[in-house]
């Protein structure tokens, strides 16, 4: 695995960053590690998406670039945040639909990312998104 590095203090922001690879399962782990069990296939679909969207989209799959990850527990809430390296996603292509065509390459990862979590939202930029499950 590419070393994920992380901080993390009790009901503060816990900080990870990764090398931009899709060898993603080591640093999901850390991500899900406070999650209980029956909340985790769920929110392991919606954080994969978003972290694969990052690496092949936002970090062109450059393995020199960095993501990093944020997440917090609260009581009411579990909320992470994915940023790249990347331009940023435009507005207008913020969508939470399914492609128009069903057999299209990509278009379904931000569509499963809003059918996992509860609230979605997008830096101004689009290079971070910030995704919420609650409790």
């Amino acid at each position: 695995m590419n070393q994920a590095q992380t901080s993390c203090q009790r009901w503060r922001w816990c900080e990870f960053s990764a090398t931009s690879t899709l060898a993603l399962q080591p640093l999901l782990e850390l991500l899900l590690e406070p999650v209980p069990e029956a909340d985790k296939d769920l929110i392991q679909l919606g954080l994969q998406e978003a972290l694969v969207n990052a690496v092949r989209h936002g970090n062109g799959g450059d393995p020199l670039k960095i993501l990093r990850v944020r997440r917090i527990m609260m009581p009411n809430w579990f909320v992470w945040q994915v940023q790249d390296q990347g331009c940023g996603l435009p507005q207008q292509l913020r969508c939470a639909h399914l492609p128009h065509c069903l057999d299209a390459l990509s278009g379904r990862g931000l569509y499963l990312m809003h059918q996992c979590f509860d609230d979605v939202r997008w830096s101004p930029r689009g290079n971070r998104v910030q995704m919420a499950k609650r409790r």
